[in-house]
Parts: C-alpha cells; structure tokens; sequence
C-alpha cells in the first residue's frame, strides 16, 4: 500500500525522529511511504486562537496537496482531530459546496499513526523490540476528540522485551492546550506537575504518547525534577529493534 505521511508542522519542526521512525514501521511492515514537500500545516494552531478565516486556506492547501493520497497517515492526534472536527466545520461557513465535498471524500482517508496500524492494517505486532518499562500518556485529543480505545496499548504490549506499566490517572491532561500553556502558565505547570508525579510514580523509564506536544510538556518537567524518565513518541519505540535503538 502507498501511504503519504502529513508529518505535521509541529514534528517536522521539533521532533524530526518521529517521521523517520514512522516511516520505518511502515517500510517494515511491507508499504511504500511517500512525502508530499508542498504539505505545511493542518491549519490547527491558527483555528484554536480564534483565526479561523486564516484557518481556511491552509485547509484549502491541505486538500490539494494530498489530492488522489490513498491513505493518509499523522502521527499526531490533535493534528487528526482538527481535521476531523473542524475542516467540515470550515468547509460549511465557506458557503462553498465543491470544498464540503472534497472534505466528505478527504475524511475517510486520514488516521492517526496507531490506529491506521490496528484498525485499518489489522497490525498489533510491528516487529519491535525495546527492553524498557514504559508507561503511556493519553492525550486528550486522542482520548475524547478521536475517541481511541486500546490501539496504543495493544501496539506496545507486543514490543518484545517491553513491560508496560499502566499510567495512573491516564485520561487527565498534561496541561499543556497549545495556546492555554501560554495564556495560563500557571495552571498548566501545575497541571503538568501532576501528570509528571503520576509518571514517576510508575517507576517506568519511558513515558510514550502519541503527540510530541503533551510530552514536551511533560518531559520538560520531569527534566527539571532530573527524573530518570525520558519521553518518547509511539513510533519511536515501534521502530526500535533487537538489533538496537536508532530513536534514543
């Protein structure tokens, strides 16, 4: 299967490691993985400030540059959950029938990197091997906008050598809310703090989750503390192999 990778602007900036482990699951797995070099941003960061007219081209450049993709795959939650919540949203304010349709027809052929793997490939064992005690976040994007159940857990409970510890209070935020990180520091410091005491508290290594932008968060505060816990993104421990750990 061709499958096209919408990296995300946040990844592409920040966390470059996360594409070239998503690409190398997929690879591993039997599928071709193709890089469209026009793709920018979903358009979330402007549309959660407010900006939705702003918004809207992106959305526009987004349908255009992954026109006639067959899947599309985003290791990024929140990046999903804005298309799936708001680009039909966008598409109806426009006034515009031909983008409503194109919208209908782009949909389907988005998912996020841990559900295009179980619920669209039928793959809960990627072929991994990671040594580790590893707890996992749930981001709220992925708990209560794209509603994913186990996919992430299932994944990591078939890593070999994995043991995976559950993460008490999972389905709380880290605190983080892009903008909301700013614009009330203080609460999602304390916010953050909680969720980093709970990752401690697991003993695990590893703290996984499916957005980079929560475990910036979080790893920025169990950095401060100096806890010896480092933070990594689902795909990055999919891509690790008996043969060694290239996403340390």
């Amino acid at each position: 299967m061709l499958i096209s990778l919408f990296i995300t602007c946040y990844n592409d900036t920040l966390f470059p490691e996360t594409g070239k482990a998503v690409v190398t699951v997929l690879e591993r797995l039997g599928h071709q993985v193709e890089f469209r070099e026009a793709q920018t941003c979903c358009g979330q960061m402007h549309f959660n400030t407010g900006y939705a007219a702003e918004a809207l081209p992106l959305m526009r450049r987004m349908l255009t540059v992954y026109r006639g993709a067959e899947v599309i795959c985003v290791p990024s939650a929140s990046c999903v959950a804005m298309i799936r919540d708001h680009y039909p949203k966008l598409a109806r304010e426009a006034a515009d029938p031909q983008l409503q349709a194109e919208v209908d027809t782009f949909l389907p052929r988005v998912f996020e990197f841990s559900e295009l793997l179980v619920d669209k490939l039928g793959v809960t064992d990627v072929g991994a091997s990671f040594p580790h005690q590893v707890t996992l976040h749930t981001s709220c994007h992925s708990l209560r906008s794209l509603h994913l159940g186990d996919q992430p857990v299932r994944l990591l409970q078939n890593v070999r050598g994995l043991d995976y510890v559950p993460l008490p209070r999972h389905d709380e935020c880290c605190g983080f809310g892009g903008t909301f990180a700013v614009k009330n520091a203080g609460v999602s410091t304390a916010m953050g703090q909680d969720k980093a005491n709970g990752v401690i508290s697991t003993g695990a290594s590893v703290c996984v989750a499916a957005d980079n932008s929560c475990l910036m968060q979080i790893g920025g505060l169990l950095q401060r503390q100096d806890a010896a816990v480092r933070c990594m993104h689902l795909a990055e421990v999919l891509a690790a192999t008996a043969a060694g750990e290239p996403y340390r």
